[in-house]
């Protein structure tokens, strides 16, 4: 199949999707500010901005940038990623309950296609989509106050949707509950993604999008946070022992469930799907294509805790492996490590009557 140039793609899809999205008005109507504005300070993964201390809601602004660019899919692959802030997943956004966000969304002016986004943090009309029809260029605003704390999937929704979250749209907005969330000593920023191209996996060079695979929902890569090894090596998390970990997991999708594991490790929170109740003692967790989870575990011992999407084959064979360095003074309480490899006795053939 020839390279789905985005030049080429309909104009005809964008307009009919924002025609779909129409409302009768612009948004004149405003919501009240809170008293106190706050410009959010966005991170790039697999780093999440510092905890929120305050205690009452403000007015937030956030401003975030789409951009496309060629960037490392694997060893000598590249691929043609559409971003939200230059990173695959796009910009962690952090806000609290009560929070009056004003959303402000540009599309930079090398971009071919226009773009848009939905947050599921949003109670609105396509969770902010109608409202954010962004040209190459241009810069769109809408406003929302931030009702329900949980870790919420943010994406483009601009059609062919499917075809702008396969090429790295999408991303984590976290609204903290009221009184905050426990403290920890580590949080990290970890999405999940499955990529299609047109060469096979490790294949040389740039690579183009297949419709087709994406249709058919046989990825060539899978990968965290946008490529291969992209938590592994000078890029692995890293940790002390004993301290406490918080892992903001995301799972863009577009079509593959993850079954997240980290080995060596159990879970001893899990709030599923993102939400505020929690499980004890998990192994492993299900997140949703445009879902969440944030995991919580003590890193008790030192060594090197392998994170992976237990559909095994996904990690050794397309990508969804990462590292949790953790450095400090073993601890043969809980884990020894090797005591012996020694040969047993081979057992000797009964006696024949």
């Amino acid at each position: 199949m020839k390279r789905l140039h985005p030049h080429v793609l309909p104009c005809a899809l964008a307009s009919a999707l924002a025609a779909m999205f129409a409302i009768p008005a612009l948004a004149s109507d405003r919501i009240a500010p809170a008293r106190e504005t706050i410009h959010a300070v966005l991170t790039a993964p697999p780093m999440v901005p510092a905890p929120l201390t305050r205690k009452t809601p403000a007015h937030v602004v956030v401003d975030l940038e789409m951009i496309e660019k060629d960037m490392r899919m694997a060893d000598g692959v590249t691929y043609n990623f559409w971003t939200f802030g230059g990173t695959v997943p796009g910009s962690f956004i952090r806000v609290r309950k009560g929070d009056t966000v004003e959303f402000k969304l540009k599309n930079r002016h090398d971009s071919h296609m226009s773009h848009n986004i939905d947050l599921h943090a949003v109670t609105g009309q396509g969770g902010g989509a109608e409202a954010t029809f962004t040209l190459p260029g241009h810069e769109t605003q809408f406003t929302f106050k931030a009702l329900n704390p949980g870790l919420y999937i943010y994406h483009c929704a601009m059609a062919p949707v499917g075809m702008h979250i396969a090429n790295g749209m999408y991303g984590l907005i976290l609204v903290e509950p009221e009184e905050g969330l426990p403290p920890v000593d580590k949080e990290f920023y970890v999405v999940q993604g499955d990529f299609y191209t047109e060469g096979a996996y490790g294949e040389p060079g740039l690579q183009p999008f297949s419709l087709e695979k994406a249709i058919d929902e046989h990825p060539t890569y899978v990968v965290f946070n946008g490529s291969v090894d992209a938590l592994q090596g000078d890029n692995a998390l890293t940790a002390k022992a004993g301290e406490t970990i918080r892992m903001f997991v995301g799972n863009g999708g577009p079509n593959l469930v993850s079954s997240f594991h980290v080995i060596g490790e159990i879970f001893d929170k899990v709030y599923t799907e993102g939400g505020s109740k929690y499980q004890e003692n998990v192994q492993t967790t299900l997140i949703p294509a445009g879902g969440s989870a944030m995991v919580e575990f003590k890193a008790d011992v030192p060594g090197n805790f392998v994170l992976v999407d237990h559909s095994i084959f996904r990690t050794f064979h397309k990508g969804s492996l990462g590292i949790l360095k953790v450095e400090g003074e073993k601890n043969p309480s809980i884990y020894t490590g090797q005591q012996h490899d020694i040969e047993y006795p081979e057992a000797k053939p009964a006696d024949k009557k």
